[in-house]
C-alpha cells in the first residue's frame, strides 16, 4: 500500500468509527482487513490527516487523543462514567473569540468547549 492508499484507508476508518475513536481503536479497526499495516503508520497518518484538515483531533485531559470525522464547528460532551464522547449540536459561539481578543488582547485562532457530566445511559444505571 502506498501512502495515499494508507491515508484513504485510515480516513475511511475514522469516518466509519464515528464515535470519536482513539488512535488505537482506529488501528485495531484497520488491522481487521489490513493486517500488515503498522501501528506507527496509522498514528503518523492520523496526525497528517489532522494537519491537512481532513479530520479533527479532540484533546481531553486524562484521556488519549481522539479523532473526529466531523469538520464543522461543534462542541463535545464527555461522560465521566463511561468516558464516551458525544457531539453537542448547539449554536456555535462565533463571537466568543472576538470577545476574548478585545478583552485580553490575545489573538484567538479557535476555541474548544467540552461539557462534562453523565450521559443518559450511565445516569439510568
Amino acid at each position: 500500500m502506498r501512502n495515499t492508499v494508507q491515508r484513504q484507508i485510515i480516513l475511511q476508518a475514522v469516518q466509519k468509527l464515528h464515535y470519536h475513536p482513539t488512535a488505537e481503536e482506529v488501528y485495531l479497526e484497520i488491522k481487521k482487513e489490513h493486517p500488515a499495516i503498522s501501528k506507527s503508520t496509522v498514528y503518523r497518518n492520523l496526525h497528517q490527516l489532522t494537519e491537512a484538515g481532513e479530520i479533527n483531533q479532540v484533546l481531553l485531559s486524562k484521556s488519549p487523543e481522539r479523532f473526529d470525522h466531523r469538520l464543522s464547528q461543534h462542541y463535545h460532551f464527555r461522560c465521566k462514567i463511561c468516558d464516551s464522547i458525544f457531539d453537542v449540536d448547539i449554536n456555535f459561539l462565533s463571537g466568543i473569540n472576538e470577545a476574548v481578543e478585545s478583552e485580553y488582547g490575545f489573538q484567538v485562532d479557535e476555541h474548544d468547549v467540552i461539557f462534562k457530566g453523565t450521559c443518559p445511559e450511565c445516569r439510568n444505571m
